[in-house]
């Protein structure tokens, strides 16, 4: 699917630049006597192409279309075909030269580019897996603890005591529901050949169920949520936007020291739905902004993520998440203390994918 659309923008891409560089011959023809332009803008024309297109097809086919064109249309006797004329072969050999050349340096290019994306692509696959195994390491081990010591002294710890065991065991099994969570949307949208399929949401619908599962995790937090009263329809994966919003709530409420308010709204600007969930705690540390959302902090660096380490991978998740709909998530101190996330997604139309 995504070959042949790429194929049908090189084609039309490749017709028009073609055309149009016909097009101006027969303007300069008009206007003035000389031909010596005609070569050099059919030769710009056939670099254009073999610049923009992918492969060698296009620029080396353009070339060989060219050299029809000039000595069709622009080469005495005009309207005719005569290939024994010097200046067609002389024009021929340029253009696939130029055609040949610049194909190759831009497939070169694009080879670069991709080993560059795959070589950091998988730098955060090992950012990944370092913060998972430490991430996973430290609840796994209280589990086991805890485990451990209910079934060796359970008749001699008092019931207050088997609770609390209990308690820590039930916490960390929570936190280990988020993570595999996270880990499973990332599965989800890992790779460049993803593409998100979005369906048309009901925005209150939306919320509700964000709301829903938030507040039986943290039953105590409240959120103060502001939302259009008119009825709003957004093409999106509805489960990865929810775990977008599932975790910057979260978030605010492991590291937002200090917050007394935490806010989930949502307001309409053009054609966009701004999604923006904001506190009022401790803010997030200067040097952490710039790469909040990498999952590849710093150990000294402050927690800034919904996870029990610098490393984890919740923010990074709703990155990844927002950037497959085609748009991106950003944080910023608030003037009056707290934070603010906020994304934005494309609101009606038609279903499709990024």
């Amino acid at each position: 699917m995504m070959k042949n659309r790429q194929r049908q923008k090189d084609t039309l891409f490749s017709i028009l630049i073609f055309c149009s560089a016909f097009a101006v011959n027969l303007l300069i023809q008009k206007l003035f006597t000389t031909q010596t332009l005609v070569p050099m803008i059919f030769v710009f024309g056939v670099f254009l192409i073999s610049l923009k297109t992918h492969g060698y097809c296009y620029g080396i086919t353009s070339a060989i279309v060219s050299v029809f064109a000039v000595n069709f249309a622009f080469t005495y006797p005009y309207y005719a075909f005569d290939f024994f004329v010097e200046e067609s072969i002389l024009s021929a050999v340029i253009m696939l030269a130029v055609a040949v050349s610049t194909s190759t340096l831009n497939i070169r290019i694009r080879d670069q580019e991709r080993l560059r994306s795959e070589n950091e692509k998988e730098r955060m696959r090992g950012n990944l897996l370092r913060a998972i195994s430490h991430d996973l390491r430290t609840p796994l081990t209280s589990i086991y603890g805890s485990s451990s010591t209910l079934i060796s002294k359970y008749d001699a710890l008092p019931k207050e005591q088997q609770l609390k065991l209990l308690g820590e065991i039930q916490e960390d099994s929570e936190w280990l529901i988020r993570m595999v969570e996270n880990l499973l949307s990332v599965t989800r949208i890992d790779g460049a050949k993803v593409e998100v399929v979005k369906t048309p949401t009901v925005l209150d619908e939306l919320i509700d169920s964000v709301l829903m599962k938030f507040s039986k995790k943290h039953p105590n937090q409240k959120v103060i949520t502001q939302i259009p009263e008119e009825f709003v329809d957004i093409p999106m994966d509805s489960l990865l936007i929810e775990q977008v919003l599932l975790n910057l709530l979260e978030n605010a409420v492991f590291h937002a020291k200090g917050m007394t308010e935490l806010t989930l709204s949502v307001s309409l600007v053009g054609d966009k739905a701004v999604f923006e969930v904001a506190d009022n705690g401790c803010g997030i540390p200067d040097d952490a902004l710039q790469k909040i959302f990498t999952g590849s902090y710093e150990k000294s660096a402050a927690p800034v993520d919904g996870t029990r380490s610098n490393m984890g991978i919740g923010l990074s998740v709703c990155a990844a998440i927002v950037k497959a709909h085609g748009s991106e998530i950003t944080a910023e101190n608030r003037k009056g203390g707290g934070a603010v996330f906020r994304f934005a997604l494309e609101r009606g139309g038609e279903d499709d994918g990024q």
